[in-house]
């Protein structure tokens, strides 16, 4: 059985640039598996630009972006391998895979870096009554189809759901010549970035119906038509509010599940909320060794931040291979999210394990306007900032100091909640 320091599950923008962060702190034995035929993940059909603001402090397209982490990776002579999948880890890392050249593989590791993305909701998971006709994709699909294969999907479209895949997929198809007629959510708010709203949507004049969702498919061989309803705060359709569209497409961009079937076979714990590993400041799983970082370990909004999160996951893995043990109690500190705020990543911390500053993202549940943000120790407030506006659709993050949390040494729970301005 082969041997490996450090092996990530993954080669897309989290895997790569966790592979890359573990490789400069030292550890030289990496191996990335990943199920496609290139490197690069999603990204490679994401050909809008808007990537790397952060990382790069420039605009990039998202296979300009991939690539940059796909250079460093072969720069550091880090090995990968393609068309690989991976069917099972074991709680004590060892990882079995299967390829055509190889057949079927072990491989043990020290640490395992889940890097394993997301995938999205599917028409089955909604329970939209009509047949089953040709015309109905979901966003990710009809993206792939237009970018990678150079084929139109439809001509007239209705997209469910306001996801960003599905703005933006509104903008590319409208660009191709279709007709796109309306974007419905089913929420009352977006669930895409406010810049993709604008920029997707109303650039283009492309009406968005919240509170409505799609209540009939029309057609049998393909895809004629679909009727919209207004829903109460139920999610119910109201009854009078049904509304007709002629359309041969229908897109669906109804949400992202992290893909965890193989950390659930590791017996790593699955938040509810998330769909993704529970982790500690570390970002490492119930499992000693296992860590998680970006879209499988919760949904991100921008790649940039991925990147971020994937890189501190590859430092603290090398940390742990190598054996460097921090000094200190193996005091934990849960982090409890409430009143407005749904997750946070992480959702533990251990002071004396953390960096000087740890950036905990997390969710609301709800549009706010005129709000705080606040952190409390305890009872004690440490931390409120005011912001105009907070959403469903846009990650959130504070920072917390190694300094001050040392400050507070009977600290039980640190509390992130939306306080009223």
């Amino acid at each position: 059985m082969r041997e490996y320091d450090i092996v990530i599950i993954g080669g897309g923008p989290a895997g790569l640039s966790a592979a890359a962060e573990a490789k400069r702190s030292g550890t030289d034995s990496i191996l990335i598996l990943e199920r496609d035929k290139e490197l690069g993940g999603i990204l490679n059909q994401c050909i809008h630009n808007g990537f790397g603001l952060h990382t790069f402090k420039e605009e990039l397209t998202g296979p300009e972006y991939a690539a940059r982490f796909i250079e460093q990776i072969k720069g550091l002579g880090i090995e990968y391998k393609l068309n690989t999948m991976v069917m099972d880890i074991s709680r004590d890392k060892v990882i079995t895979a299967m390829n055509r050249e190889e057949g079927m593989f072990a491989i043990q590791a020290k640490a395992v870096i889940l890097a394993m993305g997301c995938r999205e909701r599917s028409r089955g998971a909604l329970n939209i009554p009509g047949y089953r006709p040709a015309g109905i994709y979901s966003a990710g699909t009809a993206q792939r189809l237009v970018n990678r294969e150079g084929l139109m999907p439809g001509r007239e479209v209705v997209i469910l759901g306001s996801g960003d895949i599905g703005l933006i997929m509104a903008r590319r198809m409208t660009l191709e010549g279709a007709k796109v007629k309306v974007v419905a959510e089913l929420m009352p708010y977006s669930g895409g970035l406010k810049r993709n709203i604008v920029q997707c949507l109303n650039d283009y004049g492309i009406p968005l119906k919240l509170s409505h969702t799609v209540v009939e498919i029309r057609g049998k061989e393909r895809l004629t038509g679909v009727t919209i309803a207004q829903v109460d705060g139920k999610g119910k359709p109201i009854p009078g509010t049904k509304e007709d569209y002629d359309c041969d497409t229908l897109l669906l961009s109804v949400g992202l599940i992290p893909e965890n079937e193989l950390s659930r076979g590791a017996g790593v714990e699955i938040s509810p909320v998330t769909s993704g590993p529970v982790v500690n400041e570390s970002l490492e799983t119930n499992i000693e060794g296992i860590f998680a970082c970006g879209n499988v370990l919760h949904v991100h909004d921008l790649v940039d931040f991925v990147s971020e999160e994937a890189g501190a996951a590859g430092r603290n893995a090398a940390v742990y291979v190598q054996g460097k043990e921090r000094k200190g109690s193996g005091r934990v500190i849960g982090i409890n999210p409430a009143e407005g705020v749904r997750y946070t990543v992480p959702s533990a911390i251990r002071p004396q394990m953390m960096d000087d500053k740890l950036t905990v993202r997390f969710r609301v549940g709800n549009v706010y306007k005129n709000c705080c943000v606040s952190v409390y120790f305890d009872e004690e407030r440490v931390l409120r900032r005011k912001r105009p506006v907070v959403a469903p659709g846009e990650m959130e993050e504070v920072k917390l100091e190694k300094e001050k949390l040392l400050a507070f040494p009977d600290l039980q729970t640190i509390t992130v909640k939306i306080e009223e301005a």
